[in-house]
């Protein structure tokens, strides 16, 4: 084993485990002119490819400072196949596995939907079966101290001075060069949530400790409304009269909470969303669809296969389900209880989108991070198990992607209400891939103290008064990107309001507001004129909001069905309040699919010139003009000179920067609906042009039944 050199990437604690020179990676699937010549290397983070030739076809990628561009984090790996041409075989290699042919093709299918392929017909066959071997075996490890990020840790501890980018493991990290300098907070000490309570005007609550791991606990705070509704998460035990005995008992206590004494209403997730079973093999349907070969065999029946994946369907049935507990929390005034058997599974995505709907806090960089530590880390969201970086499929599930793809459904239905940008979220999905953070590695914080005072003890690291080991953090930013690629996760048609917070121990909480209503940049479906909602274009009822209210505490009424349904249209029929409640859209041709996160290895789904992207650097170069007024002002109202100040002149909090007021410059050659990622070398496809798929992303609707097809003019 040797430590890597200048010539790859490298992070602390990464080592060579085997190599081998004179690989070819595959670009294309139908000629070899663009292949690349360079030497595979398998570490225990990741595997890289190091070649000296220039990358063809691309104009632009961005740089992650842990990845070279030819690397894949060995947690980022889902399966590998090795082929040998010449005797016909191919065998997918699990850990510690024979290989009895020498392989001529490796190919690595990614969690992410990329594949990548290799071409050994020059290389030694020895060699080449070591190298697939190696990989087989470290990106499927049998232990959870096996993963990178331990290794990490332990360097760090034995050499205090040697910090990647100079950043310590376990800092909250604001990292994103905003101008607030905000630290996420991590929910890890008392302060942090005393802190949130009083953010929420939770008074009737108190931070306790408790002396159990996260999946023993029953009962757990997550939000206070403005008007005392409490929202609130709770696991089932197996036992139906102890069960009915605690059940009282949190009522009881959460009814004495609120400032009325309004009634709880309990919403049982598992018997009213899909279950992680159905949504993995969703996503693996989706997966299929995606990155199908040969492309050929589907493109007739793309967008009925894509309906058949029921993918879209379970994120409709999150954004409707959790509307329909914004209205009870907020019209009704009564607490809400997110009841599910283990309490971490569903509960953490409902509860997360309950949070964004209502409070803007939480659609800000800092706010969201903190939302992801309090409602998933410290919840006990089982990273390890759901994100399968042990490799055992059984308890695999993505809910965690699901989450961030709803979010990006109200990103796009309200661009102007989110700090942060889609490409922020699709980065954040491609960290939770990355085995150096702690953030996403474990199944509960006990888990994580546990296991790395079993590892410290092993290495003769001496922890003090530490709970375990710190690990590195992924809202540390910094340790993945320099600051101008961070300002890529900052949204230009943001409209930003100062974050509440405690000050001088009074507490400001957010207000819903009549004044300052923007409408101008809102996601509106084509029937709003001057301000109302046409019947027919109003929530239809097949998939509206307005479905089979059941509380538990009263008896469904017409006159119930009729009030929520009532609040919904009033809501929508009015200027959205970019600082109060966001709503989502759900008929069939709103919910549409993330196609930055799932297209962007495609080449053949790149538009040129297009998507999203041409919009973005349009508003960034506008947003920054608007910043450069507004500097030059400061700068004539202090009546100093230009040169005294020229570093605040050229701060800028946008990717895309105006050369000058008025710039009238064009879109960069390298902008395309894949950016800042590159296809090149990571999928190949045939052509799709005139297909169903590539009238989808021009912008076609998405026909999810036939009964929404006839409706449609």
């Amino acid at each position: 084993m040797v430590y890597l050199f200048h010539s790859a990437v490298s992070v602390l604690g990464e080592i060579v485990v085997n190599e081998v020179n004179f690989v070819r990676k595959c670009i294309a699937t139908d000629t070899s002119q663009y292949d690349l010549w360079g030497k595979l290397v398998c570490t225990n983070f990741k595997i890289s490819f190091i070649t000296d030739d220039p990358m063809p076809l691309q104009k632009f990628h961005y740089k992650n400072l842990l990845l070279g561009e030819h690397d894949v984090p060995l947690t980022c790996i889902e399966q590998i196949v090795t082929v040998n041409d010449t005797k016909r075989k191919q065998k997918v290699l699990g850990p510690n596995q024979k290989l009895k042919f020498n392989p001529t093709e490796l190919i690595i299918y990614c969690k992410d939907f990329r594949i990548v392929r290799f071409r050994f017909d020059e290389a030694g066959p020895e060699s080449a079966k070591k190298v697939c071997l190696a990989i087989a075996h470290y990106s499927q490890p049998t232990d959870l101290q096996l993963l990178f990020a331990f290794e990490y840790v332990g360097e760090i501890y034995h050499n205090p001075a040697k910090k990647v980018n100079g950043i310590d493991p376990g800092g909250g990290g604001g990292g994103l060069g905003s101008a607030s300098g905000q630290q996420t907070p991590l929910f890890e000490t008392y302060s942090d949530w005393d802190r949130e309570i009083k953010r929420t005007g939770a008074s009737e609550w108190r931070v306790c400790s408790i002396c159990m791991p996260i999946n023993m606990v029953l009962c757990l705070w997550s939000w206070n409304h403005p008007n005392g509704s409490a929202l609130v998460r709770m696991a089932n035990i197996k036992d139906v009269l102890q069960q009915r005995r605690i059940d009282q008992r949190i009522c009881n206590a959460i009814t004495r909470s609120h400032p009325l004494r309004s009634d709880v209403y309990k919403s049982d997730l598992d018997k009213c969303l899909p279950n992680i079973q159905e949504i993995q093999a969703a996503h693996i349907k989706l997966k299929q669809l995606c990155v199908n070969e040969p492309f050929e065999e589907t493109e007739e029946k793309w967008l009925s296969s894509l309906e058949n994946t029921h993918w879209l369907e379970y994120i409709r049935s999150f954004l409707k389900h959790s509307a329909e507990l914004v209205y009870m929390m907020e019209c009704k005034h009564v607490s809400v209880i997110l009841q599910e058997e283990e309490g971490r599974d569903l509960s953490c995505l409902a509860a997360s989108l309950i949070q964004v709907m209502l409070d803007p806090y939480f659609r800000t960089i800092v706010g969201f991070q903190s939302l992801i530590q309090k409602e998933w880390v410290m919840a006990g969201y089982q990273f390890l198990d759901r994100c399968n970086h042990l490799k055992r499929s059984d308890k695999e599930s993505p809910l965690f992607l699901m989450f961030l793809d709803c979010v990006w459904q109200l990103l796009e239905q309200y661009p102007a209400a989110f700090e942060f940008s889609e490409m922020y979220l699709t980065i954040l999905y491609d960290s939770a891939r990355i085995s150096l953070f702690g953030t996403f590695l474990f199944n509960c914080p006990h888990q994580r103290v546990k296991e790395s005072t079993e590892f410290a003890i092993s290495k003769n690291i001496q922890l003090g008064d530490e709970k375990g080991l710190k690990f590195p953090c992924v809202w540390d930013w910094s340790l993945q990107f320099t600051s101008r690629d961070r300002l890529l996760f900052h949204n230009p048609l943001y409209i930003g309001k100062s974050a509440p917070c405690v000050q001088n121990g009074a507490v400001k909480t957010f207000k819903r507001s009549k004044k300052n209503y923007s409408s101008t940049l809102r996601g509106v479906p084509p029937a709003l004129k001057n301000g109302i909602i046409s019947e027919q274009e109003f929530l239809p009822r097949r998939n509206s909001l307005i479905l089979k209210l059941k509380p538990d505490f009263l008896q469904q009424t017409e006159s119930q069905s009729n009030s929520m349904e009532q609040y919904f249209r009033d809501w929508f029929a009015k200027p959205i309040d970019l600082h109060g409640i966001i709503l989502p859209h759900i008929s069939g041709t709103q919910i549409k699919l993330w196609k930055l996160c799932y297209f962007r290895w495609v080449p053949e789904a790149q538009i040129n010139h297009g998507g999203f992207i041409t919009a973005f650097h349009k508003v960034s170069l506008l947003a920054d003009e608007v910043d450069m007024l507004n500097r030059n002002l400061r700068q004539y109202k202090s009546n100093s000179s230009l040169q005294g100040n020229c570093s605040e002149l050229d701060q800028s909090r946008m990717y895309f920067r105006a050369t000058s007021l008025n710039d009238t410059s064009g879109a960069p050659d390298f902008l395309s609906s894949s950016f800042p990622f590159s296809p090149v070398g990571n999928l190949c496809r045939r052509s799709i042009l005139g297909t169903p798929l590539s009238k989808f992303l021009s912008g076609a609707k998405i026909w999810l039944s036939t009964e929404t097809l006839a409706n449609e003019d």
